[in-house]
């Protein structure tokens, strides 16, 4: 089954208009090849980040997408009734400017197809002519809309080389060695918002923040210590050093027979001559000599 940055980039090259669906994990939507919307299952919604960047209602957009998309399903419009779209009816009621809206669209389209183009175990269906209610606000180019999902994958890796925090609750360390922090408002906001269940999906939703951003914050605390990590497999851990071997009675002062010298045990290095053991054992007797 071909990947979907390989159906996209045909979708593009044939200008289709339509909507490729990847079943439960959302949908990418097209005009004419390039890319206008995108939705994703572990993104945010258009919603949440239009109430948490302009407080506007849910019920707001929910009537301008019902309204919407009820005007879709009838079809073709009669050249003197064009169809209004969710987004023409938002800025219509004066809810936000269209620059928020694009901007709004802009980080939700990047967020969502981040994710999608890393989605596996779903079968990519295009439904041709299918348009999304909120209708086209930004246009992406399919190649630099992939260009932008392999910098921002390279750039999670380069923060932390590791998948294995985006999907575990985000857990902060009580304690930490460094005696002065400097975070982002980002940064912050994810520390505050951490109860030890959320995930970075979950925290996402919960601040109103695009699920890659909240992603990368997450990666960048984890990297300075500042988050609890897994620990690593027992397997792929080194072997730890055996413990130093208990003074049994007598042993080390026993004169071996046959000779003048004293016996050493079988489990401790013979001493030698060495200036490096001498100055080592110098060192030792004198902090033993200062704790007591």
């Amino acid at each position: 089954m071909p990947s979907v940055e390989i159906i996209l980039s045909g979708l593009a090259s044939d200008r289709a208009t339509g909507s490729l669906r990847l079943g439960k994990a959302g949908a990418i939507y097209l005009t004419d090849g390039r890319v206008t919307y995108a939705e994703s299952a572990a993104a945010p919604r258009l919603e949440d980040l239009l109430a948490a960047c302009r407080g506007i209602s849910a019920h707001a957009v929910r009537q301008a997408r019902q309204a919407a998309t009820e005007d879709l399903r009838g079809g073709e419009p009669p050249v003197a009734a064009p169809q209004i779209l969710g987004g023409d009816r938002l800025l219509a009621q004066g809810l936000l400017t269209r620059g928020e809206l694009e901007f709004c669209v802009l980080s939700t389209v990047l967020d969502a197809s981040y994710f999608l183009l890393e989605s596996t175990g779903h079968r990519p269906r295009f439904r041709r002519g299918e348009r999304h209610w909120l209708g086209p606000q930004w246009y992406f180019d399919a190649a630099g809309l992939l260009r932008e999902c392999k910098r921002r994958k390279a750039q999670l890796e380069q923060t932390w080389p590791s998948a294995e925090l985006d999907t575990l609750p985000v857990i902060p360390r009580r304690r930490i060695a460094a005696q002065r922090v400097v975070l982002s408002s980002l940064q912050w906001e994810v520390l505050v918002g951490a109860d030890s269940t959320a995930t970075p999906a979950d925290l996402a939703r919960r601040l109103g923040r695009p699920a890659y951003s909240v992603l990368l914050a997450v990666r960048q605390l984890a990297s300075r210590g500042l988050l609890r990590v897994p620990e690593p497999d027992a397997a792929a851990a080194p072997a730890a050093q055996d413990p130093l071997p208990r003074r049994t009675r007598g042993a080390s002062e026993i004169p071996a027979a046959g000779t003048g010298s004293l016996a050493t045990p079988a489990s401790l290095p013979g001493a030698t001559g060495d200036p490096t053991d001498v100055n080592l054992l110098i060192r030792l007797r004198n902090a033993l000599e200062a704790l007591t």
